[in-house]
């Protein structure tokens, strides 16, 4: 009951912060579900509320997107992913580099849990930076972009900030640009969540059932439209740098524990 509520908490507050806080859902979810399960299924469980909120934002949307660019970059993407989330598959079956005790607990540190923890840092980094945040590439550049967002999708589930900073010279709108990327964004969850389920997913889906982890991604993603909702609602997509900073510092504790193996 209380991952149920820690983490239905952090879905709303996570999708609400998306509207002004710079930071992707996955990149803020995924350390919460790593608390309570191994980091794949972290990783899996909060790919499935990302694809359910962007479903979501695509009947908002979706319209606007322009759909040549749409399929420069997704299709990429969608390709980059599944090889992303494959590697990620085989990280976690690699045995532990140490152990140790600590506090009368055993602790791992695995091969897995510290490429993510680095990749949350540089990640965090990159949505905090202001040179980082305003990045952008020509527009001949976006299947390389597709590629690289859709790899990074499938092995860690960050892939909103290369996403942004290869759409933004695309020529587009305001309206287009969010359509195009949350249609982008559907077509690289559908691609990593196909392996993710094929995979690790069915293997381990009785042990999952029992520890409510399909409620969790249920319960979760509600909570992310919900968050979302008021989020657009209430924030009008404010930036308080004070806050950015803040969760920045979060993130990286989470993912230094997590490195450490001590989550």
């Amino acid at each position: 009951m209380s991952a149920y509520i820690i983490i239905c908490l952090a879905a709303v507050a996570v999708a609400g912060l998306t509207f002004f806080a710079g930071f992707g859902l996955g990149t803020l979810l995924m350390p919460v579900f790593a608390v309570f399960f191994p980091v794949k299924i972290a990783i899996a469980a909060t790919a499935a509320i990302h694809l359910a909120n962007n479903i979501f934002k695509v009947l908002l949307v979706g319209r606007h997107a322009n759909l040549r660019i749409v399929l420069l970059f997704a299709l990429p993407g969608a390709f980059a992913a599944v090889f992303g989330a494959m590697l990620l598959n085989w990280f976690a079956a690699l045995p532990p580099l140490a152990g140790y005790v600590l506090w009368g607990s055993e602790h791992a540190v695995t091969v897995e849990k510290s490429i993510i923890a680095v990749l949350i840092m540089i990640f965090a980094a990159m949505e905090l930076a202001p040179s980082c945040r305003n990045l952008s590439f020509d527009l001949k550049f976006i299947p390389a972009g597709g590629l690289l967002s859709g790899f990074f999708g499938g092995l860690s589930g960050h892939q909103g900030a290369l996403r942004t900073a290869f759409l933004l010279r695309a020529g587009l709108d305001k309206n287009a640009l969010l359509g195009t990327m949350v249609i982008s964004a559907v077509v690289v969850d559908i691609s990593r969540l196909a392996v993710y389920g094929a995979t690790f997913f069915r293997r381990d889906f009785p042990a999952l059932q029992e520890q409510g982890v399909i409620g969790l991604i249920a319960a979760g993603s509600l909570a992310a439209f919900i968050g979302s909702f008021a989020g657009a609602r209430l924030l009008k997509k404010i930036t308080l740098a004070g806050l950015q900073k803040m969760i920045a510092v979060m993130l990286f504790g989470l993912a230094l524990a997590l490195g450490c193996g001590m989550v």
